[in-house]
């Protein structure tokens, strides 16, 4: 079953009844002039169990102990936004398998040869797609083939970087960007002109989605096979989540086509990127929703630490 992103931006009281998450309006119940049979009709409820993702995005919104309680028991990912209404918080459960402590040991004794080879499939897979986004928009790709195709062990040779570089160069260029955002001076930064702040929203949307699998899968999500940042809490999600990027700059690039660009994200483009957990991906020759995607990832990678398998499983673009 492919589990609910939901998105709340008004304020509002979110509390916990008969294992449903129970929305109510602040601005309705407070309203005297609002008949009874309204305010009650304005409330609404999910089953916990149904729900994947939770994202807040206003500064009013009131969550109870036992709702968050209920949310982190069934691996929710509960998403906090700053004052710029961006991403900036992560919540996720502490256990989130019933034989985390043996898979916390295979982990932590995976070796480095071991780590290597898998960030080499990783990053292999990640150009792969980038060439496949390219191709989709019929933009050259041939500049990845050898790049994707002679990734070594550990990538040495900074094929990712490479890769990237090209990648960013050329990928918005035939886009109408408007008087003075030319797609050719597109540079890609966290804190740079749009598109970038539609990047960052669907990028920290994926890596919700990410490390909600591998706390799934009884992985530590801080623990990465390449990426160690001592700050960063989630270098695993930042590792596995790198072949799915091109997913999210396809969505990127069709909101670009129909909305152009925005230096904020209106309510119906951020609505476009709260789907991207859902949205379909290929993987093993098979259509499956991003977020089912993301689960056997995270699983191959616990039998890959296990010694069970050599590859990691990660979608082809489409």
């Amino acid at each position: 079953m492919i589990k609910r992103t939901l998105y709340f931006g008004n304020p509002s009281y979110l509390s916990l009844t008969n294992a449903q998450l129970v929305l109510r309006l602040p601005e309705v119940e407070k309203n005297e002039t609002v008949p009874e049979h309204f305010k009650k009709e304005a409330s609404a409820s999910i089953p916990v169990e149904d729900i994947g993702i939770v994202v807040l995005d206003h500064k009013q919104i009131t969550i109870t102990q036992a709702l968050i309680e209920a949310l982190l028991e069934n691996n929710v990912a509960l998403i906090t936004c700053d004052s710029t209404h961006h991403p900036t918080g992560l919540m996720l459960p502490l256990c989130g398998n019933t034989i985390q402590n043996e898979r916390f040991r295979a982990q932590l004794d995976a070796t480095e040869p071991l780590k290597k080879q898998l960030w080499a499939q990783t990053i292999s897979q990640k150009i792969k797609n980038q060439a496949a986004m390219f191709g989709s928009r019929n933009i050259d790709n041939n500049y990845f083939t050898p790049l994707y195709r002679n990734v070594k062990s550990g990538d040495p040779d900074n094929c990712e970087a490479t890769a990237a570089a090209y990648y960013w160069g050329y990928i918005f260029n035939s886009l109408p960007f408007g008087e003075g955002w030319g797609g050719a001076s597109f540079k890609r930064f966290r804190e740079g002109l749009p598109p970038n702040n539609y990047l960052n929203y669907g990028y920290a949307l994926l890596r919700a989605t990410m490390a909600r699998s591998i706390v799934g899968a009884g992985l530590l999500p801080t623990l990465g096979i390449f990426h160690h940042n001592r700050y960063n809490a989630y270098c695993l999600a930042d590792d596995l989540m790198e072949p799915y990027r091109p997913y999210v700059d396809k969505v990127v690039y069709s909101i670009i086509e129909e909305y152009g660009i925005n230096e904020d994200i209106p309510k119906e483009i951020k609505a476009i990127l709260l789907k991207i957990p859902a949205m379909d991906v290929l993987m093993e020759g098979e259509k499956s929703p991003l977020m089912n995607a993301t689960q056997r990832t995270a699983v191959s990678l616990v039998k890959c630490f296990n010694g069970d398998q050599r590859k990691l499983v990660y979608p082809d673009f489409m």
